[in-house]
């Protein structure tokens, strides 16, 4: 006979937190606390009246400045005509992403990365409530004149950056492994 382990039931909270782990979930929320902390306090720097006294810096023809700008939509304002809405459907899109995540084993996976994403997107969700819209404030162009963002925006992308790398990475592992 064959000794079959009992099943863990798949889609539950306990089978979702147990993947994550206590460590993971510990790191997870440090990263997210810590860039939505970082992000607020350079954002409350910029609306008490920082500012670069020059240009940050320039790179060939690319150039960066600060100006202080409230969002109102998403990315380089898009949506901004769903007006108040738009915050609440943020909520749901982190709350349902954090959900798919969690029980989708990605979380367990990329705790570093998803903290970086979950803390960014919590803070800038967080500015829709007690601001005008998101604080943007790094004005950057390189032959457009278009993007401007903040810190948060930055620790989404280098998120995604991660994850995307993790995953090439166990791809090419995996490959490896089974000499393809």
């Amino acid at each position: 006979k064959i000794a079959h382990r009992p099943k863990k039931p798949h889609g539950s909270i306990k089978s979702a937190s147990h993947n994550l782990g206590m460590k993971k979930f510990v790191i997870l929320t440090t990263i997210a606390f810590v860039v939505f902390t970082l992000d607020q306090a350079i954002k409350l720097a910029f609306i008490a009246g920082f500012s670069f006294e020059c240009e940050a810096f320039t790179l060939g023809n690319a150039q960066m400045y600060n100006a202080l700008v409230y969002n109102t939509g998403v990315a380089f304002s898009l949506f901004a005509f769903l007006g108040e809405w738009l915050k609440f459907i943020q909520v749901l899109l982190l709350v349902a992403l954090f959900a798919f995540t969690l029980f989708g084993g990605l979380l367990a996976q990329h705790s570093i990365a998803f903290g970086l994403i979950f803390g960014a997107g919590a803070s800038n969700v967080f500015d829709r409530f007690i601001r005008d819209g998101v604080v943007d404030y790094v004005y950057w162009h390189y032959g457009f004149e278009w993007a401007i963002f903040n810190f948060a925006d930055v620790m989404i992308d280098l998120g995604v950056g991660i994850i995307i790398l993790q995953m090439i990475l166990a791809k090419k592992k995996t490959d490896n492994e089974l000499n393809i």
